[in-house]
Order: structure tokens, then sequence, then C-alpha cells
């Protein structure tokens, strides 16, 4: 069960940073993992010089609300510090502005229906 799961979620986080790839975000990494949390994707909006700290959720159904949902304060908390963690680890993005971005994607992972909310949530 846990490995369908966590494959399944490699392929939204797949989609998800090919969707942001071409809408001008560059990878800086991916499955930031600590003893914190984690954080699926991070990346650099070039045009904004902005660091981004991104939050992949995956819904089948959407029956009982969206994929971005699913992100509540105890998960924004969470991706908070570890983001937190992050900037103290890796010393030349703290000058950055930081932005926490949620991309649902929903539905077939064929045919997914991809909803990027921005600035989703402040720290």
């Amino acid at each position: 069960m846990f490995s369908f799961k966590r494959k399944v979620g490699n392929q939204a986080e797949d989609i998800a940073l090919e969707y942001l790839s071409t809408h001008g975000l560059e990878l800086i990494e991916q499955n930031y993992l600590t003893k914190m949390g984690e954080i699926d994707i991070i990346m650099l909006d070039k045009s904004e010089q902005t660091l981004v700290f991104v939050e992949v959720r995956y819904r089948q159904n959407t029956y009982f609300g969206s994929a971005a949902d699913t992100v509540d304060q105890n998960k924004q908390a969470k991706l908070v510090r570890t983001a937190q963690y992050y900037l103290q680890q890796h010393s030349k993005y703290q000058e950055f502005i930081c932005r926490f971005d949620v991309v649902g994607v929903e539905s077939d992972l064929k045919y997914p229906k991809i909803n990027w909310i921005k600035d989703a949530f402040g720290a």
C-alpha cells in the first residue's frame, strides 16, 4: 500500500515540477527531507528573485474538496519550520524573498487538472 501511494505521490510531484518548469521556475531541490518535515520541491522564480517552497498534493476525486484544501494550518506551520531550517543550512538564499506555493494535481494522472496557487499562505 505504502509503495503504491509513494509512487503516485512521486508521479504527481513530477507532473507539478514539469508544469512549474514550463512556467519559468528553476529546480533547486526535490524532496528536501529533515527531521522537521519534507518540502516536495524548492524552486527559484528568477523573474522575481524569489525562492519558492512548493507543496504538491494529489487527489483523484475532489468530492471532499480540492487537493489544495488538504494543506491545513498544521501542515503550513511544518512547511514554514522546514523552510526556515533550509534557509539556515543554505545561506546563499537567506536574502531572497520566499514564497509558499501549493500545486494541486487532480483527476487521472494521465490527464491531470493542475491548480497552481502562488503565495498560498504566508510565513
